[in-house]
């Protein structure tokens, strides 16, 4: 792995700018024609596979999705579809949705994944109908439509092409993958393909839209492409050995359908799609998987780690064969815990024999999604490291914080067909505003990275006017109380002091309550409360000021719902949308009223 350092420009403002020394290497025409070379240099290798229903793996070539892609692109020229109109997926990660991923791109028509969650998980589909009808698809992909009955009832399907994988015969007008897949190109497909450049929309991807309608980023494959040069240069290992990756992060985020999958791509490797998830139940079939597959990089959200690590601890088979070729952790999201950071490690040592790289960046769905890189062990969990090849970060006063701003190759031109909303994003110099803010973990070294200071809207101030900045005391408050705490929302914007709207470990929890208490149970568990209580104690002793000392908790049961914005796009929680949505609970928590209630002092 390679570190570069940073060149500093310090202006009278209190502005820093920081740019990568090491420039970015020559792009790939777009994410297409790098198919088209890894297909053409080894077109047998496996690009993808996923279980089948008899648990066996189904795996696809590189040939084989350039194929698919070519009959896809020219089913879609057929039927006139173009760049003016994306193609929607609503399904969750497959190899048909790569087929139709890569088809659309294949004749430059933007491909728009949307949250299975929209679709699943959602009463209304308010949210779906919204950003079917905003962004007007001309043809929509589910894999398998029986589960998605009622958010296809809800859907205007009108002038839109409907199409599955099964059971297309029981839809009135929708048309078989299988179809599509039958079709033989023409020399129109090779015309489509020679218009694709750097500017071409390849995606749309929506973020998490917690205060409104998703905002579609524009995604251009030289925001896609020049990232996985960057990281390529960063992480050289990946140019030296064709990477293995078993994933489950969702497609319909960056970090899954650009970071994860483009990756694969971009360095000829093969991606194993997990069906497992970072919740109890599903956790286990992600740790039957490994038992299989020998990643050579392992790519999670910091809750995934955490419901990995008990499992693993106890899984000798699923630990050998996890770090038997594994060259680096990569997680983002979040912070990881302390804990969960120190857990890894042990594993590592006592599998390897040695410490291995845990790495993370920091990004957004505009940037495609890195923007810095961190490949060395810093002091501070939080910190993101420092910009990447091509990339520069400007660090610029805001109130007492310092704002992040980004520019770049991999920078989004907008948001679809929301040209206001585009201009606010950017600043006269054209950074991108991404929200979050900054400071050096060495004020005297900036070569030792940007710690991670929170969201700039996020925090608020007390009753007496003394700013609590969340970002930094949510994470002190999962490291003291650990390893009870999976997140938290800090609560106290406009009262006399601080508290916490609690996300619970299930297995944290269970570690110090003993047993196997449901999360129900957990809320009012003595050991618990006991636990928290002795904890955070502690940090307001070391910490007794009015805008850090944590005086009262609150532990939920209902997880955060992807439905109502409260997951951000870039996987970590959304402290204003839960305030929001859960300001009963706020209200509750500072009456004292309830058994799920914890007072400190």
């Amino acid at each position: 792995m390679n570190t570069f350092g940073v060149n500093v420009e310090r202006r009278s403002d209190g502005t820093v700018v920081l740019t990568c020394p090491e420039p970015l290497d020559e792009l790939p025409s777009s994410i297409i024609a790098m198919l088209r070379d890894h297909a053409a240099q080894h077109p047998d290798r496996d690009f993808l596979c996923e279980r089948d229903g008899s648990r066996e793996w189904r795996r696809v070539t590189y040939a084989d999705v350039l194929n698919a892609a070519n009959a896809i692109g020219q089913a879609l020229l057929d039927g006139g579809h173009g760049s003016d109109r994306p193609v929607a997926i609503l399904s969750d990660n497959s190899i048909d949705q790569a087929f139709v991923t890569f088809g659309a791109m294949t004749v430059g028509v933007p491909v728009m994944p949307v949250s299975p969650a929209y679709s699943l998980m959602s009463k209304d589909h308010e949210k779906l109908k919204s950003v079917i009808a905003h962004n007007d698809p001309s043809a929509i992909f589910i894999e398998n439509p029986e589960p998605f009955a009622p958010a296809i009832a809800a859907l205007e399907l009108s002038g839109r092409t409907l199409v599955t994988s099964t059971g297309a015969d029981g839809i009135p007008g929708a048309v078989s993958l299988s179809d599509w897949l039958s079709v033989s190109a023409t020399d129109a497909l090779d015309e489509a393909v020679s218009r694709i450049d750097l500017d071409t929309i390849g995606k749309i991807l929506l973020t998490s839209g917690s205060t409104g309608l998703p905002k579609g980023v524009l995604n251009t494959h030289r925001m896609m492409v020049s990232n996985q040069v960057s990281l390529s240069q960063i992480y050289s290992f990946l140019r030296d050995e064709p990477p293995v990756l078993l994933d489950w992060l969702p497609w319909n985020h960056t970090f899954g359908g650009n970071y994860n999958l483009n990756m694969v791509l971009h360095n000829g490797g093969t991606m194993y799609i997990d069906e497992g998830r970072p919740v109890p139940g599903r956790i286990e079939a992600t740790i039957a998987n490994l038992r299989e597959i020998s990643p050579t990089l392992y790519l999670n959200v910091p809750r995934g780690y955490d419901l990995m690590l008990p499992l693993l601890e106890q899984d000798a088979a699923a630990r050998d064969s996890l770090f038997r070729n594994l060259k680096k952790f990569f997680f983002a999201g979040a912070a990881l815990p302390a804990n969960v950071w120190e857990r890894l490690d042990a594993l590592a040592i006592a599998e390897r024999d040695e410490r291995l790289p845990i790495t993370t960046s920091l990004g957004s769905t505009e940037t495609a999604p890195a923007a810095t890189y961190l490949n060395w062990l810093p002091q501070s969990a939080s910190n993101v490291g420092l910009p990447m090849p091509g990339h520069e970060i400007k660090l610029i006063p805001n109130e007492d914080k310092l704002e992040i701003r980004m520019r770049g190759p991999n920078i989004t031109t907008g948001y679809y067909k929301q040209d206001d909303l585009t201009q606010k994003a950017f600043d006269e110099e054209n950074f991108f505003c991404i929200g979050d803010a900054g400071k050096f973990e060495d004020e005297d070294d900036p070569s030792k990275g940007i710690v991670f200071d929170g969201r700039v809207a996020e925090n608020f101030k007390l009753l007496s006017g003394t700013w609590v900045h969340t970002g930094h005391l949510r994470l002190q408050a999962i490291a003291a109380a650990s390893p009870v705490i999976q997140d938290a929302v800090v609560t106290g914007q406009d009262r006399e002091d601080v508290g916490l709207l609690v996300f619970p470990s299930v297995t944290g929890s269970q570690s110090v309550a003993g047993g196997n208490a449901e999360l129900d149970k957990i809320v009012s568990s003595a050991p618990v409360h006991d636990h928290i209580r002795k904890c955070l104690g502690f940090h307001n002793t070391d910490n007794p000021g009015s805008s850090t000392r944590i005086r009262r908790v609150l532990l939920m049961t209902e997880p955060p719902q992807i439905d109502a914005g409260e997951i951000t796009d870039k996987g970590y929680i959304n402290q204003r949308a839960v305030l929001a949505r859960r300001a009963e609970l706020v209200e509750r928590l500072y009456k004292g009223d309830g058994d799920d209630i914890v007072v400190t002092d």
